[in-house]
């Protein structure tokens, strides 16, 4: 296989050679796709978490278990002030 690469990355494989973490190009390259394969499967597990929870949430609306929109807002609002205030 022969890949095309632009200078620029060229330079960041080489510079990582250099630094002695690896111990040449094509293992820069595996480390890369590894990373790669890793955030795409955590992009996975992400959204089937979020569609696990928004299904829980249809459920929980189906039987009637809502909160007001109000409340929900103030949650949101109260929650970002600590986040902004550094508390979580």
């Amino acid at each position: 296989m022969s890949v095309s690469i632009s200078p620029e990355l060229e330079e960041l494989i080489n510079d990582k050679v250099a630094s002695g973490r690896y111990s040449s190009p094509g293992e820069v390259i595996r480390e890369g796709l590894r990373l790669l394969t890793e955030q795409e499967q955590l992009r996975k597990i992400r959204f089937e978490e979020l569609r696990n929870e928004i299904l829980k949430g249809v459920e929980q609306a189906e039987r009637g278990e809502l909160i007001p929109a109000e409340e929900v807002f103030d949650r949101i609002l109260k929650r970002n002030a600590e986040i902004a205030n550094g508390r979580t």
